[in-house]
């Protein structure tokens, strides 16, 4: 079974929905048959590279919420994070474009590397003092080589913006044909649609729906028509 979850790493709720899923995935008695694969959603695409801002300062303007409000917010993710054992910082973070990320993440996902990409990603942007956006391509390549990939190989990514560019695009094009205007979104086996940062239960409940409802092959003509196999080929008969 397959698990694709469209999420952004500025996302918070994409931070703790991974960690509710996963609880439920560990649990899960089938974990060793389910591929989950991590899909592109850029939550401000129009967010120039350089413009990096203040989380508090994005979320007043954004929102219309007073500095109170959108810190209060903070201060609930934060706590909501804990409760799922993550470390969140719920104040001085920053905001800016994620593309490069994505891109990125495609690149880790060739090598076999996708989910210890997006954790540690995850993990800079809302747990680390040091920025994920102010430093530039470098403070990416260091993250990249943390989770097992080849820095010059990363860094030669990074330099291209076509490199993974049009991969970005097509998840973020089947996210609105799947009717996701939210991350994260979870989708199980194309059949089964999960979206939020739901409790570790309901994705249970998804999983075990979504594997219940797989269907048998059905064969068209079972009748010993001729086929090779792991004991060799049948031999026609005159």
């Amino acid at each position: 079974m397959r698990v694709e979850i469209w999420s952004d790493i500025a996302c918070p709720w994409c931070y703790v929905g991974k960690a509710r899923f996963e609880k439920a995935l560990d649990a899960f008695p089938h974990r060793d048959q389910v591929e989950v694969v991590h899909r592109s959603f850029e939550l401000d695409p129009g967010r120039a590279k350089d413009d990096v801002q203040p989380v508090l300062a994005m979320l007043t303007k954004k929102y219309g919420m007073s500095e109170a409000q959108a810190q209060s917010g903070e201060e609930n993710l934060g706590a909501q994070a804990a409760a799922e054992g993550l470390d969140y910082r719920t104040r001085d973070r920053d905001h800016g474009n994620t593309f490069d990320m994505h891109r990125l993440l495609h690149f880790a996902k060739e090598h076999g590397r996708q989910d210890e990409l997006i954790q540690i990603l995850y993990r800079a942007n809302f747990a680390e003092e040091r920025s994920l956006f102010a430093e530039g391509d470098e403070r990416l390549v260091e993250l990249a080589a943390e989770a097992g990939l080849d820095a010059e190989a990363a860094r030669a990514v990074l330099a291209d913006p076509a490199r993974y560019a049009d991969e970005v695009r097509a998840d973020e094009r089947e996210a609105a044909e799947l009717g996701a205007n939210g991350v994260p979104f979870f989708v199980l086996d194309r059949a089964y649609g999960v979206s939020g940062a739901q409790p570790a239960e309901v994705f249970t409940q998804a999983l075990t729906q979504a594997w219940g409802a797989r269907s048998p092959l059905k064969l068209i003509d079972d009748d010993g028509a001729q086929a090779c196999g792991p004991d060799g080929c049948a031999v026609p008969q005159q």
